[in-house]
């Protein structure tokens, strides 16, 4: 199961660089579809940066550090940086849908990809604690 938690992570990854592009970029987007649909104003907007740091750089962040996370096998803590990266991408949806009312492509996208590896990760961990439970139950009976 890491190892798709990590093909997720550089999928989120090349997701947030794409993002990122359009925040540094001045051309018409690909992703302006229509009214609705324009990641040059979400990327653009006041709320794409968090401390003159663009949100996309915050994914790709994020993302490897999950990854890393996954692949070192530090379930708690991959779980935790997702529940984190999954609150965060939930904020800036409501931020797009409550105040900007234009979503970016590339964001709903992302929020799957986070989405999913928080359950992936919950699954991960649990699975992990459950086939723990069963040493220590046969480790018990057989003394």
């Amino acid at each position: 199961m890491r190892y798709l938690l990590v093909l997720l992570a550089l999928a989120g990854v090349v997701i947030s660089t794409m993002a990122l592009r359009i925040h540094y970029s001045t051309a018409t987007e690909p992703c302006s579809i229509n009214d609705h649909w324009d990641c040059g104003i979400v990327n653009h907007s006041s709320y794409s940066e968090v401390a003159h740091i663009p949100v996309a750089a915050v994914g790709i962040a994020g993302y490897l550090l999950i990854g890393i996370l996954a692949l070192l096998r530090r379930r708690i803590l991959t779980l935790a940086a997702a529940i984190l990266g999954l609150a965060f991408a939930l904020h800036l949806s409501g931020i797009e849908r409550n105040v900007l009312q234009v979503w970016c492509l590339y964001c709903v996208i992302s929020q799957g990809i986070i989405a999913l590896i928080t359950l992936l990760g919950t699954a991960w961990l649990i699975a992990y604690e459950i086939s723990r439970a069963r040493v220590r139950e046969k480790a018990v009976q057989s003394s």
